[in-house]
């Protein structure tokens, strides 16, 4: 059972190789990790399915809702709208689209020699001490930037609200809830451990496997630091 309020959810995915009827195929290994309101950190739950299709995120939430989950306000991920539509119908809480992911996906557009202009741009938003602030900013530098990158302000005018969601929320909670950081190193161990296998047997191969990785990890996570600081802490 999941016991309490937890505010905030991070989930992400990664893909590991197992053979199925005689075919090798590519499995989506999900993983939630979240905070309550102590400031714990956990790993609440993991799946494996064919892909990261709306339907398969929906069920996996659906799973943690009926052993507890509750109480959340903010769902961190990469954009995917099977994510976010999961999320929407789910649990009704704000979406939050990874920052480091769109980071990516904004410097794409930005031809290598504009890069280190156009981040430091964008980077002004983020550095802005209100939701008010940050829109305001956010909604200057696009237009600074449509008459020469036309694409990349596009992809600012659509993404405005899922990127600067965390914004809205406490200020010493921020720096941890724009960004799937905090489940980038877990998901680089299960990643690291799984490539040793190559090819698993069965689903059944991998749970047992990444289960007992994620078993290890809530370990050192340990227990509940003081005051609540977990949001606040260096350590992703």
């Amino acid at each position: 059972p999941i016991e309490g309020d937890w505010p905030y959810l991070w989930i992400d995915a990664t893909y590991v190789k197992v053979r199925q009827a005689g075919r090798i195929v590519s499995v989506a290994v999900i993983v939630a990790v979240g905070v309550n309101g102590d400031g714990r950190r956990e790993v609440l739950g993991m799946d494996i399915g064919p892909s990261e299709a709306e339907v398969f995120w929906t069920a996996f939430l659906r799973k943690l809702a009926r052993r507890g989950l509750r109480g959340v306000k903010l769902v961190v991920s990469d954009s995917h709208e099977g994510i976010k539509a999961a999320v929407s119908k789910v649990l009704t809480a704000t979406w939050q689209r990874c920052r480091v992911h769109f980071m990516r996906n904004a410097l794409a557009h930005a031809g290598r020699s504009g890069r280190r202009v156009v981040c430091a741009f964008i980077a002004t938003a983020f550095a802005q001490d209100n939701a008010a602030a940050a829109s305001q900013q956010w909604r200057r530098v696009a237009d600074q930037l449509r008459p020469t990158v036309p694409k990349l302000a596009a992809l600012m005018d659509t993404a405005e609200t899922d990127v600067l969601a965390y914004m809205t929320f406490p200020t010493q909670h921020r720096a941890k809830l724009h960004s799937t950081n905090p489940l980038e190193r877990l998901n680089g161990e299960i990643k690291r451990r799984t490539e040793v296998v190559g090819i698993f047997p069965n689903e059944a191969a991998i749970t047992r496997l990444v289960g007992a990785i994620l078993l290890e990890q809530n370990d050192v996570y340990g227990p509940p630091p003081p005051c609540k600081i977990f949001l606040n802490s260096s350590d992703e």
